[in-house]
């Protein structure tokens, strides 16, 4: 008997019931990528403002450009990027993205004034957008889907590793960079782009989008090499050309797509206002000398937060998870606003519970986004609800140093504790249960 038909007469299974295998891994790794990225310049840019704006001056209102540039990027990378994915394939974007991240974050250094620093941003925040859309949709293409929720959620933990290693690297360069601190902060940001785009050289494209573009004899091809003799695609996917956005908002998926960016705005608004601008607030709420300190072990918790999640998304349905930590993260930022100054003990207590939910709650939206839409259009719904998510992170970037300023730090985390209930009464209104089923099911 061939070796063609030994394989033929043993039982087969579905890409989606695969084991876990070594490439799962290695993809998963690759999409690391833009969420360490991401989380890295975001904490990077937040020690850089405090050295940058006195040097060049700058107002409330250019710090809250700046600290938003990036996400300015992200709305219009996530938004058009994901589109052309379901155009052109997912891993010709999948590369070029860390073409652009470690090209424009090199031209960082030599910056002289605000608005270049502004343009160069939001061209790297257009790159790690689209990387959003394109990661997440490529990663739950080929994930199992019993092990989908973990790989995408550990996304968000590297996100977070990125974020604490920017803090820790910014404070170092702070106290040993020299007159040119900032420059150095912000050029750093080349090394795990480099890095990424190396190692993501000979990633293979989605075997579900070549089924949907009609590349048969392809998409078998490369299920039988990375994924297992054995195993079978559904071939039965929607062959189409493109899709619009307006597909989206038809009267199958409107609900989806408006619970997606709705949800993924709620929690990321007030997560990258308030850590893009921990140290601010921290001075704010008196703690002085021990405002590095406390940034510290914030950070930590953020990290800690992350990895709890991850057993979180397995333990829990996807739709309880989603509610009740949104109620909880309102009512413990609630408290914060209504405690006495002088109660520092309290205040950090509650604000490191605070950060722990808000890290593990995170996890979601590297997770849902890819199990609500179907494979002819999952590139472009997670770009639009990406998109949507990151028009609401600028707007509250910008608006949350303009507000601390104009009416203090208590009125900014209220508008806080309004996004947070929000995102619990969306939730409650429109939050599907998807855990449990198949990429080829959840859309529908």
């Amino acid at each position: 008997m061939s070796e063609k038909e030994n394989v033929s007469t043993q039982e087969t299974y579905a890409i989606d019931d695969a084991p876990l295998n070594r490439f799962h891994l290695r993809i998963t790794a690759l999409t690391f990528g833009a969420n360490f990225s991401d989380g890295y310049s975001l904490g990077i840019i937040s020690i850089a403002l405090t050295l940058l704006g006195p040097q060049m001056h700058l107002s409330s209102v250019w710090t809250g450009l700046l600290g938003s540039s990036a996400l300015i990027g992200l709305f219009f990378g996530s938004l058009f990027l994901g589109g052309l994915a379901d155009r052109f394939g997912r891993q010709k974007i999948f590369i070029t993205n860390f073409a652009i991240v470690s090209v424009f974050s090199f031209l960082q250094f030599f910056i002289q004034d605000a608005t270049t620093l502004f343009i160069l941003r939001i061209i790297i925040g257009l790159a790690v957008g689209g990387d959003y859309a394109v990661g997440s949709t490529l990663l739950a293409e080929f994930a199992p889907k019993k092990q989908r929720g973990v790989l995408m959620a550990s996304l968000n933990v590297l996100w977070t590793l990125g974020y604490v290693c920017a803090t820790f690297v910014g404070f170092f360069l702070q106290k040993y960079g020299g007159s040119d601190n900032w420059r150095w902060m912000l050029v750093s940001c080349t090394i795990p782009g480099v890095i990424v785009l190396i190692l993501r050289f000979g990633t293979p494209e989605s075997p579900r989008w070549l089924i949907s573009k009609g590349r048969v004899e392809e998409a078998r091809a490369i299920v039988k090499k990375y994924i297992g003799e054995r195993a079978v695609l559904d071939e039965t996917i929607s062959k189409t050309e493109s899709h619009r956005i307006a597909d989206l908002f038809n009267k199958e998926l409107w609900k989806r797509t408006m619970f997606g960016g709705l949800f993924y705005l709620c929690n990321v608004l007030p997560y990258f206002a308030v850590y893009t601008f921990l140290p601010k607030i921290l001075q704010e709420m008196h703690f002085g000398d021990w405002t590095f300190t406390v940034d510290t072990i914030l950070n930590l918790f953020l990290l800690l937060g992350a990895i709890a999640g991850l057993w979180m998304i397995n333990r829990f349905t996807r739709r309880g998870f989603v509610i009740y930590t949104f109620i909880i993260l309102a009512v413990l930022l609630a408290i914060l606003v209504i405690l006495p100054s002088v109660w520092t003990v309290m205040i950090f207590v509650v604000f490191a519970i605070f950060t722990f939910t808000m890290s593990a709650a995170a996890n979601l939206t590297l997770v849902y986004p890819a199990e609500l839409f179907p494979t002819e259009i999952r590139g472009i719904g997670v770009g639009v609800v990406t998109a949507i998510s990151r028009i609401g992170a600028a707007i509250g970037t910008f608006a949350l140093p303009v507000i601390q300023d104009s009416l203090g730090l208590n009125i900014a985390l209220l508008f806080m504790v309004a996004v947070l209930i929000l995102g619990a009464v969306v939730s409650i209104a429109w939050a599907p249960e998807t855990g449990k089923k198949s990429l080829e099911d959840v859309g529908h």
